[in-house]
């Protein structure tokens, strides 16, 4: 719209969690994620401000979600941050707050918590996240 690229189009997924799948513990990625499965642990994009995750509409992440650009047509229990883009589909049901950019939201979607609005200075330091900070906390 008003002459922006659809980004949809250009989405490449390198990660897909099958809709059998459960996965237990926190996921660190670069690029594109397809979840249709379950997570209990976080998932977090690696320093990357094209990082994008898409949750289906029968799929679940019960940790901590920090990517740039997502799309939500799941469950998520638990905070989101993200730097650039957040769209609620309508089966989308968020019980956490939501840090956001710019959002979208569907009829139907759910927040169960607060949608906190930041600017981009301000939600860059919350979503970038560097692989090695995680690996020097659990070497401690």
């Amino acid at each position: 719209m008003w002459g922006k690229k659809d980004k949809k189009s250009t989405i490449s997924f390198q990660t897909l969690i099958g809709r059998e799948t459960e996965l237990k513990g926190d996921i660190y990625f670069k690029g594109g994620i397809h979840i249709d499965g379950h997570i209990t642990g976080n998932v977090i994009a690696e320093g990357d401000s094209s990082s994008v995750l898409q949750l289906s509409e029968n799929s679940g992440i019960e940790g901590e979600v920090r990517v740039p650009h997502i799309t939500v047509n799941g469950t998520i229990k638990g905070d989101v941050y993200s730097s650039e883009h957040v769209e609620l589909a309508a089966h989308a049901r968020i019980t956490g707050n939501v840090y956001y950019n710019l959002i979208e939201m569907a009829i139907g979607a759910e927040v169960n918590g607060k949608l906190v609005h930041q600017s981009e200075s301000e939600d860059s330091s919350v979503v970038k996240f560097d692989i090695k900070e995680k690996q020097n906390s659990v070497d401690q």
